[in-house]
């Protein structure tokens, strides 16, 4: 018997989390919602279900059949209508109305309401479903997806700023449900960078170059604040700023200067055997955030020196997933299972740009 193919691999692990939609007929297509699966509070986590669209929309952009572009709009509704409301889903998060059903976020979706890990709304998982949606936006040609993602950023983006008018303002790493109050008052390390890129694009895609121009300042001012981008040896904020650099133009010093010094310290990483051995003490997401920012920046900077490497890693996670903790297999699937890399997409592509894409490790 032969192997299964990379795309059938694909297509397995996102079934485990959204369930058997390969076998859906037309009429059980039209009506689907996904299940419940996604780890986090009432079935839906944003994180995860991010890039759950996108590995929809890869599925589409792979086979061209239209079911992939239904199946990511099922799953775009459904994360609005839960985590844009309560967690009793009693009523929209305060901010929202019926005008601006966006006005009061999204929430994270962890279990817990309360606490040193409960719910709340971090702007790393906003900004990546603003991605998500704008690439929903690029593939399907609505703007409405797009202009969704405009409205949430609108919405939030003041709330995770401390003294915002100040000439050196700076972020919130975590705020509450209501966005009323830090629950971290802490900075995250590429928070600043996320909004200005994310946001650019937006933008970008809008044809509007002026619709989140002051907070596209704003973001610049706490990148000049805080000076050069710290290099981080957390993994998946490795991979994630390899990510960012990979928007850069040619022209972009910074973007390239980054992904320089992001690529000095994988090659440390990968000499010194830290992303190989102890897999049940690491986890699988964030080795595999890492790889995915590595196959990102690969494709405008050649890093295929690290192929072989990237695909021993791969290969003996298969092995150690099933070892990770049951609230993690969803998020460790979803992200870079069995082959999902991340890639970008040429110049000219239906998908205007980068996109998560897949690509076997196997081949």
């Amino acid at each position: 018997m032969s192997a299964p193919t990379p795309l059938n691999r694909f297509k397995k692990a996102m079934q485990i989390v959204y369930g058997p939609f390969e076998s859906l007929n037309p009429d059980q297509l039209a009506h689907w919602d996904p299940p419940t699966n996604s780890g986090g509070h009432r079935g839906r986590y944003l994180w995860t279900d991010a890039f759950g669209v996108l590995n929809f929309l890869t599925l589409y952009k792979e086979t061209s059949d239209a079911k992939y572009m239904i199946l990511a709009s099922g799953l775009i509704n459904a994360v609005h209508t839960v985590l844009g409301s309560t967690r009793d889903g009693k009523s929209r998060l305060p901010g929202a109305t019926h005008e601006n059903p966006w006005g009061g976020g999204l929430r994270i979706g962890k279990m817990d309401e309360g606490g040193p890990d409960g719910d709340g709304q971090y702007h790393h998982y906003l900004t990546i479903w603003m991605f998500a949606l704008n690439r929903m936006s690029v593939a399907s040609g609505q703007a409405t997806y797009n202009d969704c993602a405009i409205a949430i950023a609108k919405a939030v983006h003041p709330h995770f700023f401390d003294d915002i008018k100040s000439p050196t303002p700076r972020m919130y790493w975590k705020m509450a449900m209501d966005m009323s109050r830090p629950l971290v008052a802490s900075e995250g390390n590429a928070d600043a960078l996320d909004g200005y890129v994310v946001f650019s694009l937006l933008a970008a895609v809008a044809k509007d170059l002026q619709c989140l121009a002051p907070e596209i300042v704003d973001y610049q001012r706490v990148i000049d604040r805080k000076g050069q981008h710290v290099v981080s040896h957390d993994v998946l904020d490795l991979g994630m700023s390899l990510w960012l650099a990979h928007w850069g133009t040619a022209g972009d010093t910074s973007a390239y200067q980054l992904g320089t010094r992001c690529i000095d310290l994988f090659e440390e990483l990968l000499s010194t055997g830290s992303l190989e051995g102890n897999f049940l003490r690491r986890l699988a997401f964030r080795d595999f955030g890492a790889m995915l920012g590595l196959r990102c920046y690969r494709s405008v900077a050649d890093q295929s020196q690290y192929e072989s490497q990237i695909r021993q890693l791969l290969e003996r996670w298969e092995q150690w997933m099933d070892s990770q903790p049951e609230d993690l297999q969803a998020i460790n699937r979803v992200i870079l299972p069995k082959g999902l890399l991340g890639v970008r997409a040429k110049s000219g592509d239906e998908f205007g740009g980068s996109c998560i894409h897949w690509l076997s490790p196997y081949t």
